[in-house]
């Protein structure tokens, strides 16, 4: 008798440790180890398929038995807000039937971080400030191989399709975000979205007035592997010749960031890393410049705080165009898989 309670004992020992290794928890964001700002969104799931019941709450420990958050439910989507430091924060999850199951993520909260960090604008310049927001945004679709503007090309075109959402309020840092979507049926085919500032002047024959340029975006996409490189770009066309400064980050094509050669019109690689976190918030800021002697100047790009020093100078092409605008571009990959991009904090600056 004592030695079948013994089994039993055993049995049912070993069924609740397998039981309790089905559950599992899930976190998108952040990143392991990364460096975030002291707005910090979680985004985490859980399953618990040995539970009839299914998951029924989750929860956010910041440290141990401080429980900062719960949702009920198998998802959890929320913005805490984090003094500076280190922590080994806690995503946990509870079932129907009495288990739970846990997952630690490890963070370094910074005021200067990639989730909520401020840039520091040109002294002098201007600047068209939240154009995630403004309602100037032109579509378009670019297919291989040419990769010219499809004039045929519509936004639901089963090629290579687009769409925009503004005034997003989850994933932002500001409350809204602007949603980018890329899709379609053909092979890396890109879409491209402008802002066209030379009517927006107050002269609009200013236009030549201006030599440096800053452009600082915030961008989020949930996974980068998916994207076979993103594009940002500042373009001035003046006095017959067009000053292009093309940033592309090739993701699926390498994680490196290329400039755009405007006479061979190819990209060069700049030995520039560029590795974006997925499910976590990127802080870019671009600087450029036209020199005195018009020369194109690509000055540095700086990625979640790091600067790297690109310092290539360029000869701009003819163009009977006129005026100052910004891009910004997702590329598709090979299965022209859909994604998305967020923008927050967009601001563009000149002088």
């Amino acid at each position: 008798m004592k030695w079948t309670l013994h089994v039993s004992r055993v049995i049912i020992c070993s069924l609740i440790t397998a039981t309790a290794a089905f559950a599992g928890v899930s976190i998108s964001a952040p990143a392991n180890n990364s460096k975030v700002g002291t707005s910090v969104q979680f985004i985490a799931s859980a399953d618990s398929p040995s539970c009839s019941k299914g998951v029924a709450a989750m929860g956010i420990y910041t440290a141990p038995g401080k429980l900062a958050y719960t949702v009920q439910g198998s998802k959890l989507n929320h913005t805490l807000t984090l003094g500076a430091g280190t922590y080994n924060a806690v995503v946990q999850e509870w079932d129907g039937c009495g288990w739970s199951a846990k997952k630690q993520v490890t963070i370094t909260v910074g005021s200067g971080g990639s989730s909520s960090g401020s840039s520091t604008p040109p002294s002098g310049a201007n600047v068209f400030s939240n154009l995630q927001a403004d309602k100037n945004w032109n579509g378009y679709a670019l297919l291989p191989p040419a990769y010219g503007i499809c004039g045929s090309c519509t936004a639901s075109n089963s090629k290579a399709s687009w769409s925009t959402a503004q005034g997003v309020a989850s994933p932002s840092l500001s409350g809204k975000s602007m949603k980018f979507s890329l899709g379609g049926s053909n092979p890396f085919s890109d879409i491209l979205w402008n802002q066209k500032f030379t009517t927006r002047l107050a002269d609009q024959k200013s236009v030549p007035n201006y030599h440096q340029f800053t452009y600082d975006v915030y961008f989020y996409i949930a996974d980068a592997s998916v994207s076979q490189a993103l594009e940002f770009d500042i373009n001035q066309f003046i006095d017959g010749k067009s000053f292009i400064w093309g940033h592309e980050c090739r993701i699926a094509g390498g994680h490196e960031w290329d400039t755009w050669n405007n006479q061979t019109m190819h990209w060069v690689k700049s030995g520039i890393p560029c590795n974006p976190k997925s499910g976590a918030w990127n802080h870019l800021v671009i600087q450029a410049e036209r020199t005195s002697d018009n020369k194109i100047h690509f000055v540095s790009i700086t990625l979640n705080d790091v600067t790297s020093k690109v310092d290539r100078y360029d000869t701009p092409t003819k163009t009977s165009w006129y005026g100052m605008t910004i891009n910004y571009q997702m590329d598709g990959n090979s299965l022209q898989k859909d994604y998305s991009v967020y923008l927050d904090k967009l601001n563009f600056y000149y002088k």
